[in-house]
């Protein structure tokens, strides 16, 4: 692809002039086009160095609302954003509906710089095309407008820009020996770039080359892109809620499942004596804390997320889990409703900012899969979004088992007469009555929407990689063992891996 670009193009200085005033107002009217729509705008640069990322960003901008826009500068990864999946850093810096992200290079540094550098393994390079695309098409899927560029000189002009730099006193600085060792490197990169830009232009999100010999042709093209990009982002943002307003709801032809289900054959009269679980949960306790240091020691992190019935037990569980624990060691995230802000993101974009850094455990007490739970049952977000979860949701897991992270998952399993009963308990119970409200026996009366939600969601995201387990919750002592247990045992795999 690289060879046949014509970098000879030329834009003259009065056709610039002529141009250029007319798509750039064009881009600030976008701006406010975009955030009226709540429709995000991604615009990442990458290409060589000397290209001209720099002064393209700042020509881009130069008009735009600076309320309304960030730029982001990547460079290396610091110690804090090693310690994550490399896609963390990316995740967190995604922007709110309406807003525009610009990135200054971005995290085809996993595909270009560390496959160059050799920082990571061949099969590595390919678990990182995978996550990217799947990062670029969830955030699509959600409504972002994602343009992606690549600024294009050869070989020959590479090295008459360095050598003009540093020939400037006050320029000089911006040449680094390492720019230096990429150009002599061009080739090779040139080929790394190649298979990046063939695996990941996509139709959601797809490569333009721009010839950037020229600064006045490269910018005008830049401008026209974004634009056009911008433009059908709204027209497509238009189009998918009018199909939304005129699609029935389907959610009622969804064939139940054929019994006795997975949940049918948990054995819940499964108990354990008082005597028998002290001196198990002791053991057990004591235990995880000592695999607690041998984590941290072996850098690897571990997330345990909880979901289950009302009442079910998961708090008592995560109090017992964490009894021995070094506090210093590991986070209990209690998730609710999204706030405005986290509304304002792809829906898994709160969980990403809640990630365990290596070495560390974090505990959730619910979790992302309240779209395919609380949100789908209660209309809060629609068929297609919850729909899609599933896949953006296994994908979500995968990332974080691919950078070497455990991901436990405890379904926590009661009969429907327990639930009532253990209800009934906490409303004559002073000490326990505020863990009951209306909507608790509200939701209740959707005991069997909510377990056909379940069962989908046991059937559509369990995987060799974050497999759910299944708890016998009925007997809140063997529950918390069991949970225990299985912790251990998991921690205790995990850290004999290499």
């Amino acid at each position: 692809m690289l060879e046949k670009v014509d970098l000879k193009k030329k834009l003259g200085k009065k056709d610039f002039e002529d141009q250029f005033p007319k798509v750039r107002e064009r881009l600030r009217e976008l701006q406010n086009q975009l955030w009226e729509a709540g429709v995000p705008l991604i615009i990442l640069f990458e290409g060589w160095d000397a290209a001209g990322k720099g002064t393209m960003i700042e020509k881009l901008v130069g008009r735009l609302d600076p309320r309304g826009f960030k730029v982001h500068r990547i460079k290396a990864p610091t110690p804090e954003e090693m310690y994550r999946p490399f896609l963390w850093r990316f995740w967190t810096k995604t922007p709110a509906r309406g807003r525009i992200a610009v990135f200054d290079r971005s995290w085809y540094g996993r595909v270009l710089v560390d496959r160059i550098d050799k920082n990571i393994s061949k099969g590595q390079v390919a678990e990182a095309f995978d996550e990217i695309k799947s990062f670029e098409r969830q955030l699509f899927d959600d409504g972002a407008v994602i343009v992606k560029f690549w600024l294009h000189i050869s070989k020959k002009e590479q090295k008459k820009r360095f050598e003009e730099l540093e020939s400037n006193k006050y320029e000089a600085w911006k040449v680094q020996k390492e720019d230096w060792k990429r150009h002599k490197q061009y080739d090779k990169w040139a080929e790394a770039v190649e298979d990046m830009l063939d695996k990941t232009s996509t139709a959601y999100a797809p490569w333009t080359v721009v010839e950037a010999t020229d600064i006045r042709w490269a910018q005008m093209k830049v401008f026209n892109i974004a634009l056009e990009s911008g433009l059908q982002g709204l027209d497509r943002k238009r189009k998918l809620e009018a199909a939304l307003r005129v699609k029935p709801n389907m959610t009622e032809d969804i064939t139940h499942h054929v019994r006795p289900t997975i949940l049918d054959k948990v054995d819940l009269s499964k108990k354990l004596d008082q005597k028998k679980y002290k001196k198990l949960l002791g053991e057990y306790a004591l235990k995880l804390r000592l695999l607690e240091f041998e984590m941290y020691k072996a850098r690897k992190p571990m997330i345990v997320a909880f979901e289950g019935w009302d009442a079910a037990g998961k708090g008592g569980n995560i109090k017992r889990l964490t009894s021995e624990l070094d506090p210093r060691g590991y986070e209990v995230v209690p998730i609710a409703a999204p706030s405005r802000e986290e509304k304002e993101h792809h829906h898994l974009w709160r969980f990403w900012n809640q990630i365990p850094k290596a070495g560390h455990m974090t505990i959730f007490d619910r979790t992302w899969y309240g779209r395919v739970l609380v949100e789908r049952i209660e209309g809060f977000c629609s068929e297609d979004a919850w729909r899609r979860a599933y896949q953006e949701i296994r994908e979500f897991e995968t990332s974080l088992a691919n950078y070497g992270m455990l991901v436990l998952k405890f379904w926590i399993h009661i009969s429907k007469e327990e639930q009532e009963r253990r209800f009934k308990e906490r409303q004559e119970l002073d000490y326990k009555n505020w863990k009951i409200t209306d909507e608790d026996w509200r939701n209740r009366q959707k005991w069997e929407d909510y377990e056909e939600a379940v069962l989908d969601m046991l059937e559509n995201t369990s995987t060799p990689k974050a497999p759910w387990i299944i708890i016998e919750g009925e007997d809140k002592n063997w529950a918390r063992v069991r949970t225990l247990k299985e912790v251990c045992d998991a921690l205790e795999r995990h850290l004999k891996k290499k």
